[in-house]
């Protein structure tokens, strides 16, 4: 039987929507308080931003902003509700990015996916994520605290002492990324030791469904979350394995890479996540990650949207004949002309030349009608091909580079 977190997992979607219409305002308005929505926010009605699609109204927030903010105003750039002293912890990502962690229950609301993983009361955690400048230790710690487990502090590397540790002290269940539990396991039948693992949360990297198999096959049930330094858990799997489940503190968008325009249901985009936390309320943030929304609810019972997990990186700006193209710029050609439904720009080669050809979906039959709009916008001339609609691929791609670089 599945046992939820809590009640909110298994909300009706009429529930979720009163909630989110009077949690989401309050949230654009703590924002619009902040130093670093000084711009973006100014003059926005709180109050009339209550839905999911109505975020669309506002601006699209990308690292580079923080990254800009923060070398101004350090350290976290005016979009946090405390100063750095006001938090227990600062992390450093690479960039850097310094971004604020807290010990408050769940304050990086991982506990729903260890929960989700059967880890609980009577579990010892081995945490082999980074504790060291980067949040990903202590986010998993602080989700072990809220589902009542206990943690081993291991961090990577040191193979042998991870596999006495696991032994001496009865370790059922890992989190880290996928590929080292592989590494303490195969270490630990090495050295004929037998380890009582039975649950692993992973994250950070690639599960690739041979690997979940082989843990399987020895009794361990894997399970994936996505999780970024900067929103903490965004979704998550359950037992059921199909796709991941939204958590319920964030607001998952998946739009058009290099806009902010939301793609039509089942498209692949770029995840764009709007944060409920009060303290850290990012608004819009571009992940740069792509994926699509799943239709349904999960078998497990939990209702909340579900995406189909990480699909590739959206940031595809691709420079040919010495000039950058940016997906926005593929997005603003087919926002010139009403026939369009979708647009995709392949950059190749033909002897040593770089060559672009513009893939338009449209019903229209003369491809000479949008060579002045590829020109203008692209700065490029490049060939035109009319393609019938629904027929490019639903990969999230904009920018499709076939360039061979050896």
């Amino acid at each position: 039987m599945t046992s939820y977190f809590d009640a909110l997992e298994t909300r009706s979607g009429d529930e979720r929507a009163a909630w989110l219409a009077k949690a989401l305002p309050e949230q654009i308005a703590r924002a619009a308080g902040l130093k670093g929505y000084a711009e973006t926010l100014l003059g926005v009605d709180a109050s009339g931003i209550d839905t999911v699609s109505s975020l669309a109204l506002l601006p699209v927030l990308r690292k580079s902003d923080l990254g800009a903010a923060q070398s101004h105003s350090s350290p976290f750039g005016g979009f946090t509700r405390h100063p750095a002293t006001g938090f227990a912890h600062v992390f450093q990502s690479p960039g850097p990015i310094y971004e604020p962690g807290g010990t408050d229950h769940d304050w990086w609301r991982m506990g729903r996916f260890l929960n989700a993983c059967g880890i609980g009361p009577g579990d010892i955690v081995q945490n082999c994520f980074g504790y060291h400048l980067t949040p990903a230790g202590m986010i998993f710690e602080n989700g072990a605290r809220a589902v009542g487990a206990a943690v081993l502090p291991a961090g990577t590397g040191q193979t042998d002492l991870q596999v006495r540790a696991a032994k001496d002290v009865g370790i059922t269940a890992y989190a880290g990324t996928p590929d080292y539990l592989k590494v303490i396991l195969d270490r630990a039948d090495e050295l004929g030791v037998h380890l009582a693992i039975t649950k692993a949360a992973v994250g950070g990297g690639a599960l690739f469904p041979s690997l979940r198999q082989e843990y399987a096959d020895r009794g361990i049930a894997c399970l994936q979350c996505y999780a970024t330094a900067d929103l903490g858990n965004i979704a998550y799997e359950s037992s059921a394995m199909e796709g991941m489940i939204v958590d319920e503190h964030v607001i998952v968008e998946i739009v058009t890479p290099g806009t902010g325009l939301p793609v039509s249901p089942g498209r692949v985009g770029e995840v764009v996540v709007t944060s409920l936390n009060p303290d850290y309320p990012l608004i819009r943030f571009a992940t740069g990650d792509l994926s699509a929304v799943m239709p349904g609810e999960s078998p497990c019972g939990r209702t909340n949207m579900r995406i189909k997990g990480w699909m590739g990186r959206a940031d595809q700006t691709t420079k040919i004949k010495g000039m950058f193209v940016r997906p926005e710029q593929v997005a603003e050609v087919v926002a010139r002309h009403a026939e369009v439904s979708r647009a995709r720009v392949i950059a190749s080669r033909e002897g040593e030349m770089d060559v672009m050809t513009v893939q338009i979906e449209t019903e229209a039959q003369d491809a000479a009608l949008y060579a002045g709009t590829v020109a203008d916008l692209l700065k490029l001339k490049g060939r035109i091909e009319i393609v019938a609609k629904g027929s490019l691929p639903n990969d999230g791609k904009v920018i499709d580079d076939q360039r061979v670089y050896e």
